[in-house]
């Protein structure tokens, strides 16, 4: 194995760590509070795993993972601006409130 052979590797392990990463924060976070529930951390965790592996996937000249990845990266962009844009608008209601 070459040493950039490896290095794509460790992208692509670490690019599934971090996508590992957001099904166990939503499990603990879920157990928690009884409920299920998905914490923005699961956004973050999926958009970085689905980045790392979005690159893993174009090094790999992979189609399939290519537009699977970054249909994935797409939705997860549009969650987190979403919760961003929810918190303003409760932030502002609360200050006109106060």
């Amino acid at each position: 194995m070459t040493k950039s052979e490896g290095a794509i590797l460790v992208l692509g392990f670490t690019g599934q760590a971090l996508f590992f990463m957001r099904f166990l924060v939503q499990w603990l976070y879920s157990e928690k509070h009884r409920r299920s529930m998905i914490p923005v951390a699961f956004w973050y965790f999926s958009l970085g795993g689905s980045s790392l592996l979005l690159v893993y996937a174009i090094i790999r000249k992979d189609l399939v993972f290519i537009v699977g990845q970054s249909t994935g990266f797409s939705i997860y962009l549009r969650n987190l601006y979403l919760i961003s844009r929810e918190r303003k608008e409760k932030q502002a209601h609360a200050e006109k409130n106060q």
